[in-house]
């Protein structure tokens, strides 16, 4: 007598539909927390809606995109086992890249890509990116949660988003705006952010040896607790300030350092100073510096030093600027001014010590 044998199925190569779904319903009531007015119908369509003709009462609208991760940063969240903060560091990345130009942030999707769907934690991944989105005043109308069995472990994940804004052509900000004489206001970073992680976990744990439950007295925290810290997201901050004080442009510190990332705004005739000694970075730059033997040039070609967003303004609006940023609770000063080019081959320098 022949055995019989069993077919082939999706969840015996891995993929299970009936997780995905439970997803789903656990991640709806975070999901409804974002929405604006213009967003019609709810998740699980094929397709997010986005009323557009709230774009009517512009004259001429621009609508700016822009996709991002967060890097290696998922890592700490998976080995800590917390989910729900990794969010806000998507949301921050994509949404503080938008604001830059002086857009509104409208609407965001994500991507989730997992070994293996565990609902609960894939709906606290969603919570995160929820409440990084009410943060950050834009709607999350979709996304897609996909498993990978075979390709990542189990516990393994990745997390991506896209997101839309809208600004008036007319107040477009960036290099066209910027005149000699303005002044760089530098708003504080809440810690590494996103960015230069791979750098960071090589250093502190293959080359230090130190692990993430560690308890370290110049944090005042783990290890963990301070990698985790969740990226600060200034979307709301800088549109609040655009409507307060006159700003020319923005710079969004992210990968390639304070420098790199503020030359990118500096119109080719024109030349950003940062002083260091306007402020001090916070602990963990230092002791990445320290434990890995990290020069200070390259420390600063990788991590934001303390600094997650820029703003490039004249010098008459510095103080409504200033006083615009801390009402909103934005730790905030001037850190650098705008020259002519001269003989400067780049677009902006640091120069200086940094305080303590």
């Amino acid at each position: 007598m022949t055995e019989k044998t069993t077919g082939a199925s999706y969840a015996a190569a891995g993929v299970d539909i009936e997780a995905g779904d439970r997803a789903v319903e656990l991640m709806k009531e975070w999901v409804k927390k974002t929405q604006r007015p213009e967003v019609l119908g709810g998740l699980g369509g094929f397709a997010g809606l986005f009323d557009a003709s709230a774009l009517k009462r512009y004259e001429r609208p621009l609508l700016a995109s822009a996709t991002d991760g967060v890097g290696t940063k998922v890592d700490i969240a998976r080995q800590l086992g917390v989910y729900d903060t990794i969010g806000h560091d998507l949301v921050a990345m994509v949404m503080d890249d938008i604001v830059v130009c002086g857009a509104e942030p409208l609407f965001m999707t994500d991507y989730i890509c997992v070994g293996k769907v565990h609902p609960e934690r894939v709906a606290q991944i969603v919570k995160g990116i929820a409440e990084g989105c009410v943060l950050a005043g834009c709607a999350l109308v979709g996304g897609e949660t996909a498993e990978h069995p075979g390709l990542l472990g189990p516990d393994d994940f990745d997390v991506a988003g896209a997101g839309t804004g809208v600004v008036e052509y007319d107040r477009l900000l960036g290099p066209d705006r910027i005149r000699t004489g303005d002044a760089v206001i530098a708003m504080a970073s809440s810690g590494l952010h996103s960015n230069g992680y791979s750098l960071v976990r090589h250093v502190l744990f293959d080359r230090a040896g130190m692990s993430l439950d560690q308890h370290v007295e110049e944090l005042g925290r783990t290890l963990g607790e301070e990698l985790l810290e969740p990226t600060k997201i200034y979307s709301l901050d800088c549109m609040a300030l655009t409507r307060t004080a006159e700003v020319h442009a923005y710079s969004h510190i992210t990968g390639g350092g304070l420098a790199a990332n503020l030359a990118r705004v500096i119109p080719d005739h024109l030349h950003a100073t940062v002083d260091r000694s306007t402020w001090t970075p916070g602990a963990i730059f230092d002791l990445v510096g320290k434990a890995g033997q990290v020069e200070q040039l390259e420390l600063e070609k990788t991590l934001n030093m303390g600094v997650g967003m820029m703003a490039v303004v004249p010098q008459e609006s510095v103080d409504v600027a200033l006083t615009a940023l801390a009402d909103r609770g934005v730790d905030a000063w001037v850190a650098g001014e705008i020259l002519d080019r001269g003989d400067h081959a780049e677009g902006a320098t640091l120069t200086g010590s940094y305080e303590g």
